[in-house]
């Protein structure tokens, strides 16, 4: 499986980014799909998950009511919708995937990585 991340860029505070990723090799269809982050001089941290049929969504507590998981099983693909963006939301972010239908949120479990893609908000 690889992972094309995109949609990074540059934002004001308050804005909004769309993340988007892009699976290709096979179908993720039955996969657990998360995106994670690393801010600069910090280690890489979960952000949201998402089970194989969204039945089962989950958040770190930053960005709850903020971000939101979604996916498109008949594209491959999985998004990060991102508003009321604040500074310490900066940073690379990652799509993952593992391969076990369940919710997961530790680095550990995801077995494919995207290359990442880079937010940074503007205060």
């Amino acid at each position: 499986v690889q992972l094309q991340a995109s949609g990074g860029g540059l934002v004001q505070a308050g804005g909004s980014l769309r993340l988007s990723c892009a699976a290709s090799g096979r179908t993720v269809r039955t996969y657990t799909l998360a995106w994670f982050r690393q801010a600069p001089g910090q280690e890489r941290k979960f952000v949201a998950s998402i089970i194989w049929n969204g039945g089962s969504i989950y958040y770190v507590d930053s960005v709850k009511g903020r971000f939101i998981i979604s996916r498109d099983n008949a594209k491959n693909m999985v998004y990060l919708q991102m508003n009321s963006l604040k500074p310490e939301d900066t940073g690379v972010y990652y799509c993952a995937a593992d391969n076990m239908p369940v919710i997961r949120a530790v680095e550990d479990a995801f077995d494919y990585w995207g290359q990442g893609t880079q937010v940074t908000v503007s205060s």
